[in-house]
């Protein structure tokens, strides 16, 4: 099977997934009869191609990856997250499916803004819309509770998604302030330059909307969680909070109160020390499915990288190749 694939986004994930798909190559080809091409790319800064053509922008790329004859046509989306309304990264998805592509995505602004009128559309288009990658990296959550969990309801979660603010609590535990640790989680390349949107809780808030439209139906966007970020007082908190055996943790969580209405939260909590996520430090990450059949289930990640999330995108290209070929 021929996958021809355009790449919306160059970014570092971008580059990694690229690297992977050419080492894996010869697996893709053996295992899962799969042969992957990039044949378009777009990005804010190099521009847009197709088939070494210049393109006036990336919606140029998808319509013209909409008109192959390749067996698969996957727009891979790996644009930055915009918190505020998740564009341009909705209007890239759904271009694709208007296109008639696959497509597979990274980026948790889509999930977490229009996820339900992006799985209808793509359903109506008979094209699949995947994202395991924007959450928890590699780990498949999505593809957990959607393949093995048959007739199961996922009624709340809680956990730890970003990995971030769990190096600065860590590290503020044993004594550096909030800044120092900052700064140090920037310079080893673990934060960003502006990491507004993890220390302000905009990261996890946007993981909690996605994870909760997507397990839950909820239908609501990152605007619509509750959200407490860190600050200069939360290494106060969490060194008291570990002086009584508590640890500090930014936790989201998300369940319906009395009403049926959701109630989403991002918040830094002193959990018992026997607790999952309490023992969570560095960069893992954790989430515990509360469900009606099966009690609570959790899966942990316990290191994050570039690798882990470009791995996301080519399982999902994989998981595509799979279903069309048992159509075929």
């Amino acid at each position: 099977m021929r996958a021809e694939l355009a790449l919306i986004g160059r970014g570092n994930v971008a580059r990694r997934f690229v690297e992977l798909i050419d080492q894996r190559a010869a697996r893709l080809a053996s295992d899962h009869q799969l042969t992957c091409r990039i044949v378009g790319t777009a990005t804010r800064t190099h521009g847009a191609n197709y088939a070494g053509e210049p393109c006036a922008d990336a919606f140029e790329v998808i319509a013209r990856l909409g008109r192959s004859r390749a067996d698969l046509r996957i727009v891979v989306e790996t644009t930055t997250l915009d918190v505020r309304n998740g564009e341009p990264a909705i209007a890239h998805v759904r271009a694709g499916i208007d296109a008639g592509c696959h497509v597979v995505t990274a980026n948790k602004g889509p999930v977490a803004f229009a996820y339900a009128d992006l799985r209808d559309a793509a359903a109506a288009a008979g094209v699949r819309f995947l994202f395991e990658g924007a959450v928890m990296d590699g780990i498949p959550i999505f593809n957990l509770v959607r393949e093995t969990l048959p007739a199961v309801d996922i009624v709340g979660f809680e956990g730890v998604v970003n990995a971030t603010t769990n190096h600065i609590i860590t590290a503020m535990e044993l004594g550096e302030t909030f800044e120092a640790a900052l700064a140090r989680m920037q310079e080893e390349g673990i934060a960003e330059a502006d990491p507004t949107l993890d220390v302000d809780g905009w990261d996890a808030a946007a993981k909690t909307a996605a994870l909760a439209n997507v397990l839950m139906n909820a239908r609501i966007t990152p605007l619509d969680v509750r959200r407490t970020g860190l600050g200069a007082s939360t290494g106060e908190s969490a060194r008291r909070a570990r002086a009584s055996g508590r640890r500090l943790k930014l936790v989201a969580s998300a369940r319906r109160d009395a009403t049926g209405a959701m109630v989403c939260i991002v918040e830094p909590r002193a959990l018992p020390a026997d607790d999952l996520l309490a023992g969570l430090t560095g960069s893992a990450n954790a989430l515990i499915l509360e469900t009606d059949l099966l009690n609570r289930i959790a899966i942990c990640q316990l290191s994050g990288s570039l690798s882990q999330t470009a791995y996301a995108l080519m399982s999902d290209i994989i998981a595509i190749s799979r279903a069309d070929g048992s159509r075929s």
